[in-house]
């Protein structure tokens, strides 16, 4: 099997609304076959004459084997592409490019791993749930939202987790609590070795965060600079940079759709997003220069010079 992506015509199955957010399946074969844990898709939007160039770049929840290879994606409505998206039906066509970008790196023996997430981007979560289960490791939710309708894949979490823990900010569904206030606990009672992390920045920020006072590894997904912009999904358009702090110790601008959307959670130089940060690679530097000479200053040089 290549891990080249490939672009297809897929057949629309379903599209139905969970909460604040849509799931649409289709047939796609090739990208079913193809994806990894973490990566996504770029869907066309609009309709074979439409003027809208870029593509929504949407998580993938899962994959199954039927009718040849399905995909399932959850989105959000934001704009008046991903709104093109939600109005689908059944037997449409969909231009469909993936699977793209990095996927989760797995661990190689059976470990504790707390998978945590929120808003659209928590689908997924379920795919990498269902590969560290084959490989024998224990897994574990954690779920937030500020409302029960954005928190997707509470009783699913419910049903394949070891154990699952749900919080909402106004107490609609489990807790009422934040994610700050839940993160902590959960890690100490799961014992948890490993941290995965899919959803919004500020969520991803407070699990590396948590993850590193505690000393255990986290792993980021940060598409929300894919779905946010409306990115091509492909590393040309270069709208969905951030800074990351590399093996070498040197920052560089990196691409969430190709060197991302996976990446270590504490290499994300957090606090410098949408910025260039002075001391990145190829970041663009000042040029100081000395002040022109009043022209009497230059007449004055010149006489003396002569003399």
């Amino acid at each position: 099997m290549s891990d080249t992506p490939v672009q297809t015509s897929a057949t629309v199955l379903t599209v139905r609304q969970v909460g604040d957010y849509h799931a649409l399946t289709a047939v796609a074969p090739g990208v079913a076959e193809r994806f990894r844990p973490g990566q996504f898709v770029a869907l066309a939007v609009g309709g074979e004459h439409t003027s809208r160039l870029v593509r929504r770049c949407v998580a993938v929840h899962e994959v199954k084997s039927d009718y040849g290879g399905t995909v399932e994606m959850v989105f959000a409505v934001r704009d008046p592409g991903t709104r093109w998206l939600a109005g689908l039906r059944s037997r449409d066509r969909l231009d469909v490019a993936g699977p793209l970008g990095r996927p989760f790196r797995l661990p190689r023996d059976p470990v504790g791993c707390l998978l945590v997430g929120g808003g659209p981007g928590a689908a997924g979560l379920f795919a990498l749930a269902d590969t560290l289960h084959r490989r024998g490791c224990q897994v574990h939710f954690v779920l937030a939202g500020a409302t029960s309708r954005q928190v997707f894949g509470s009783r699913m979490a419910q049903r394949i987790g070891d154990s699952a823990t749900v919080a909402t900010e106004d107490g609609s569904l489990g807790e009422k609590a934040t994610l700050r206030e839940v993160l902590p606990r959960v890690i100490e009672e799961t014992a948890s070795d490993v941290v995965y992390g899919c959803g919004p920045t500020s969520l991803l920020r407070t699990v590396t965060r948590i993850a590193g006072d505690v000393g255990l590894p986290s792993q980021v997904s940060v598409e929300e600079f894919l779905q946010q912009t409306g990115a091509c999904g492909i590393g040309v358009c270069m709208t969905c940079v951030l800074p990351f702090h590399g093996d070498d110790g040197v920052t560089r601008m990196v691409r969430a759709c190709t060197e991302g959307p996976v990446l270590r959670g504490d290499r994300v130089r957090w606090g410098d997003l949408g910025t260039i940060p002075f001391d990145a690679l190829g970041a663009p530097r000042v040029l100081h220069t000395r002040p022109a000479p009043e022209r009497d200053d230059v007449t004055d040089r010149a006489r003396e010079e002569a003399q």
